[in-house]
């Protein structure tokens, strides 16, 4: 994700005990939609991970945050399959988080949402949805704030 820079922050599931954490394949600029093995290859000079063991948090699926958006994430061998995915892990965190009905929430993506292609140059491709927070009240941004 093109979009995770400094001070963003990824929520990732643990489905396994004593799973580990991988970083690779980092690129200095890769646009969205990857279409073929180059990026702006690099090496992490340095990268600093905290890791916080959330036992309250439930999420079928990572979430990230920046400071300007929640990004709900789809994966699938078809394209189609992974935008529904994306689709439906943003309606349920609207709807979990924000209190929405999840009619209220599908509408709110229609309108709001931004839906990218994260990459197809994998056999497993990707597509992110980019929940804005600035189309929330403040009061209601805190509210749904994932940590």
């Amino acid at each position: 994700l093109s979009e995770m820079a400094e001070g963003s922050t990824m929520f990732i599931p643990v489905w396994k005990p004593g799973a580990l954490i991988f970083t690779g394949d980092s690129h200095a600029a890769q646009g969205d939609g990857e279409i073929n093995l180059s990026a702006l290859e690099t090496r992490m000079q340095e990268m600093r991970i905290q890791v916080i063991l959330h036992k309250q948090k439930n999420f079928a699926w990572p979430i990230a945050e920046t400071s300007t958006h929640w990004i709900t994430l789809g994966l699938d061998k078809d394209l189609n399959v992974a935008m529904t995915s994306a689709a439906r892990n943003a309606i349920k965190f609207l709807s979990t988080r924000a209190g929405m009905t999840e009619l209220d929430a599908y509408a709110l993506c229609s309108i709001a949402v931004s839906f990218r292609v994260t990459q197809v140059v994998d056999i497993v491709r990707g597509v992110h949805a980019m929940i804005p927070k600035s189309i929330f009240a403040s009061e209601l941004r805190r509210q749904i704030a994932v940590v």
